[in-house]
């Protein structure tokens, strides 16, 4: 049984990686997950505002030091919680990469297509075999509209992959007004693969202070279904690879993003939760899933239960709202 894919053009020993998160920082975590069976790894994300701090010396597009933006600057951790700088982040790529023998994706964050992007170079260089792309920006200024957010976005990924000699994948939130049109200008604009969705991570309100406070929780499989969707209605649509994140906690949530059309599973809460040892739980299930199914190879199963093949997926979205405001009808 073969269950070997393809993600990036990197080929994958099978499709469960781990995504971006803490588990990068350490490279004893990194070789047991190796150990454990990862077929590739994303390291944590170095972020926009640690390169323009280290380059320019500036913060969210202000002096870090002047009083005058000190509410803005407050907002943001001081530079000693975050675990490398720049430099010291491409020197980790290089460590990692020289310690294990899976595919090790670097990965950036920001909302700007500006000069911050060629540190993208360095990563390449410290010999990273991809990067990640993760554009995290909401829009909170009235002004600026849903084409300006999109056009942003895509001319940031044209201007990356030009930089850079190895592939990109971006990670997005479903948070556009078209998501596929923006993932066919995305594919235009020469991304190598679409990592679907970045976690929203919301504020809640604490109604002893009256602020609000930023949470994160881990993910649960009650947030699979919208990946599913999208991974569905872009597969064989779209040249990029396609990767799903958040919501995969069992082997059968796996099997289900890789029907829907995922080439690569990304998995975070779960082994938080559970430890290294679930990447093997994950494989095994899936390959008692296609001995159970007969199929020979992973290739086989990726994208069958997507809409490819559908002569107009339009008709199909709009037949199953219908069809399940009806099913509540007693």
């Amino acid at each position: 049984m073969d269950t070997t894919t393809s993600y990036l053009g990197l080929r994958l020993a099978h499709p469960f990686i781990v995504g971006a998160s803490p588990m990068g920082y350490s490279l004893d975590t990194i070789k047991r997950l190796e150990d454990a069976g990862c077929a590739a790894i994303v390291l944590h994300s170095l972020f926009e505002e640690q390169i323009s701090l280290a380059t320019e010396g500036r913060v969210a597009h202000v002096d870090p030091l002047d009083p005058r933006f000190a509410n803005i600057v407050a907002d943001y951790p001081p530079p000693s919680d975050y675990r490398f700088g720049p430099d010291g982040y491409a020197e980790h790529v290089a460590k990692v990469k020289a310690a294990v023998g899976i595919p090790v994706i670097a990965s950036l964050n920001g909302h700007s297509g500006e000069a911050w992007l060629r540190f993208a170079e360095v990563i390449a260089q410290a010999g990273a075999d991809a990067l990640e792309f993760n554009y995290y920006d909401v829009a909170t200024d009235l002004r600026v509209s849903s084409a300006a957010v999109e056009e942003a976005l895509v001319t940031a990924v044209h201007n990356l992959t030009r930089v850079v000699g190895i592939p990109v994948a971006v990670k997005l939130t479903p948070f556009y007004s078209s998501f596929g049109h923006l993932a066919a200008a995305l594919d235009g604009a020469g991304a190598s693969g679409l990592v679907l969705f970045n976690r929203f991570y919301q504020s809640d309100v604490r109604t002893r202070t009256m602020t609000l406070e930023p949470q994160a929780e881990l993910s649960t499989n009650a947030e699979l279904p919208l990946r599913l969707h999208w991974l569905a209605l872009l597969h064989g649509r779209v040249r990029p690879s396609l990767a799903v994140s958040g919501g995969v906690s069992t082997p059968d949530d796996g099997i289900k993003a890789l029907l829907a059309g995922a080439d690569a599973v990304q998995i975070v809460s779960a082994i938080l939760r559970h430890g290294p040892g679930h990447i093997a739980v994950m494989r095994q299930g899936l390959e008692r899933w296609l001995e159970w199914q007969h199929f020979e190879t992973v290739s086989e199963m990726v994208g069958r239960a997507s809409l490819q093949a559908s002569p107009d997926p339009a008709s199909f979205e709009r037949a199953h709202y219908i069809r399940t405001l009806q099913s509540w009808i007693r």
